[in-house]
């Protein structure tokens, strides 16, 4: 870690954009350990073994159709933060069109905040299907950040083969629910844009944002009753201790979920996961895949409260 080298790229940002997306990768993996990624030939089958054994185990405990991504990649930190710079670059794109009074200031100050929150999620993520939303092509990805899944595992005295298995079981949920809706994307797409489009004119879509939280609510409920029904093997410790963690670290930490509202996401995964319990309970897995079938079929975040609404409502169709 060279928190000068970090602070040195963020000064000398430079170009005609609100964000130098050079200095961002440059001061984000300045300021963050690179990681080990030196994998054993154990460990090279066990990744590969886990992702082929949840896909298998969600496909027929979801009955779900899907394919894995063609780009799978067990990465460091560093390249982490590679593969997301162009992520956030597609999504800050539209707020090129401003004007700012003092551009070199507000350009270092966003390539600060950008370098920052890439540099804290590159340490903390563990893994990520990545459906390249905003992207030119239709490829998803899906990413597992090895030298956090090692780390993660020690801080919570848990089976480290065990732990990473659990969560290439979750990522590879989603690639279940994304597989089971080429439809998500576009429907993603299409209110993040409006939402950020809003901004440039220095509005806020609300119902745009409100969509977008009741479909990622959605999404990440799902992918925790799907991996949580398919998971082949204890995880209710695994559980705990990782939501212990969500609770815990410093103030630095603390300010930095909130500020990316990593708090909110939580909230996702509890709701969601409530709402399609609930569905699955009354009915089974399969009505609950039912929400992929097409937009209509997403919840209301009323539905979400009350899921036998949802049930009611879908059941007509």
């Amino acid at each position: 870690m060279d928190l000068f080298r970090s602070a040195q790229a963020v000064a000398d940002a430079g170009g005609d954009g609100i964000v130098d997306w050079s200095a961002v990768a440059a001061a984000a993996k300045a300021a963050t350990p690179r990681g080990e990624l030196a994998l054993s030939t154990e460990e090279q089958a066990g990744y590969r073994d886990d992702v082929r054994d949840a896909r298998d185990r969600l496909r027929l405990v979801g009955d779900v159709e899907f394919d894995l991504p063609e780009t799978i990649e067990v990465q460091n930190r560093h390249h982490w933060i590679d593969a997301n710079v162009a992520t956030f670059r597609r999504v800050v794109e539209p707020l090129e069109t401003q004007k700012t009074l003092l551009p070199g200031v507000s350009r270092a100050v966003n390539t600060g905040t950008m370098a920052v929150t890439l540099g804290f999620l590159g340490r903390n993520v563990l893994g990520q299907y990545d459906p390249l939303l905003l992207a030119d092509n239709d490829d998803h990805s899906l990413y597992f950040v090895r030298p956090n899944i090692q780390r993660v595992a020690t801080e919570l005295a848990v089976d480290y083969p065990r732990f990473r298995r659990w969560i290439a079981f979750h990522e590879v949920a989603h690639a279940a629910e994304f597989g089971a809706a080429p439809w998500l994307p576009s429907y993603l797409e299409d209110r993040m844009q409006a939402a950020v489009a809003d901004l440039t004119e220095g509005s806020l879509n609300r119902e745009a944002y409100r969509e977008l939280n009741t479909a990622m609510t959605a999404v990440e409920g799902y992918a925790e009753l799907l991996m949580d029904r398919a998971f082949d093997d204890e995880y209710a410790d695994l559980r705990a201790k990782l939501d212990a963690r969500r609770q815990g670290g410093g103030p630095f930490v603390q300010l930095m979920r909130r500020l990316l509202g990593l708090g909110l996401k939580r909230q996702q995964y509890e709701k969601g996961a409530a709402f399609f319990e609930a569905v699955a309970d009354a009915r089974d897995i399969a009505a609950a895949s039912a929400v992929w079938d097409r937009p209509e079929n997403l919840p209301t975040s009323e539905e979400i409260e009350t899921p036998g609404l949802w049930l009611q409502r879908v059941d007509r169709h």
